[in-house]
């Protein structure tokens, strides 16, 4: 990622105040070590510490999310990044929304700020490196030449490893409501919506189609984490090496419509899902991207398989 490894300067909109990436994720789980297991077998560099788990990309040891311990499955709190020279900025407008700044949660001290979403989740808006790319990541497409055999031995295949988390998709009561809140408070912007059952938003500065969606449920959780891989290859790799240690539910092998990226998804032990993405839609900073509304009959998946019958179901809110 060249923002995270500083060779060149992020991209951003000049005046407009946004926030320009998803900085870390913040777990809660009963078991720190099946989540030690699971992102690990993903792809993830998975470290331990005390009863803390913190999770990295393998290529740049970035570090995307902790896992801590806690009564049931939720999120603990979404941290997002902004310009230094917006944090004070942001103080102001958040109060001028009329959302209350609260004190950071004990053990996650920062200079950040702090505050509730529509739903209750906890907010930090906190300075930090631009984690999205400046430009659209482009699919790498290995050449197969005449002659020769290319594809290895299974047991030779090196696996998927994720670059990136490309987003989050939070379940909400008020698709509708979360629209409104992350637009005026965040400043996040729609990419595109269906009905009041799901919602995509971008970020201002340059982002993938999405950094934050929103899906219809009765109760605040997660759905999924997006982490996006080089290539099909890879999604098929991550998805045969997860299989193969006995994370075989899912969906995928597809395509969405709402973002256009390639997907596989794996069930955690919690009944969410990670997914491997490939070749999402891009929002540069120089435009005004139109956020429309979509059939949902439409607009969900373009091929794959049919999804299974409990894909969508918040598992936070009790049992299918």
């Amino acid at each position: 990622m060249t923002a995270i490894g500083g060779f060149k300067p992020a991209s951003r909109r000049d005046g407009a105040l946004g926030v320009h990436s998803v900085g870390e994720f913040v777990l809660t789980v009963p078991e720190v070590e099946k989540a030690e297991h699971f992102y690990g077998a993903f792809g993830l560099d998975a470290r331990a510490n005390g009863d803390q788990l913190s999770l990295h990309t393998a290529g740049d040891g970035y570090r995307w999310g902790r896992v801590v311990p806690g009564a049931r499955k939720a999120m603990h709190h979404l941290s997002f990044h902004c310009w230094e020279e917006d944090l004070p900025r942001f103080r102001t407008h958040v109060e001028s929304c009329g959302v209350k700044l609260l004190d950071p949660p004990p053990g996650f001290e920062s200079n950040g700020l702090w505050f509730r979403d529509m739903d209750g989740t906890l907010v930090e808006i906190r300075v930090g490196v631009k984690t999205q790319p400046d430009s659209r990541t482009p699919m790498q497409l290995a050449p197969t030449e005449t002659g020769i055999r290319n594809a290895p031995y299974r047991r030779n295949a090196s696996r998927a490893v994720p670059k990136r988390l490309s987003h989050i998709l939070h379940f909400t009561p008020d698709v509708l409501g979360a629209i409104r809140f992350y637009e005026r408070v965040l400043g996040l912007r729609l990419s595109d919506r269906s009905a009041d059952l799901v919602a995509f938003l971008h970020a201002i500065h340059g982002s993938d189609h999405h950094v934050m969606a929103f899906a219809k449920s009765n109760a605040p959780g997660l759905h999924h984490l997006s982490w996006d891989v080089p290539s099909l290859n890879d999604i098929g790799l991550g998805a045969m090496a997860m299989a193969d240690k006995g994370y075989d539910r899912g969906w995928g092998f597809g395509r969405h419509v709402l973002g256009s990226n390639y997907f596989h998804y794996v069930r955690d032990p919690w009944g969410s899902y990670c997914e491997y993405s490939s070749d999402m839609d891009y929002v540069p900073g120089t435009m005004d991207w139109e956020g429309r509304e979509h059939p949902p009959e439409d607009g969900f998946f373009l091929w794959g398989p049919n999804p299974p019958p409990d894909f969508i179901h918040n598992y936070e809110a009790g049992p299918a």
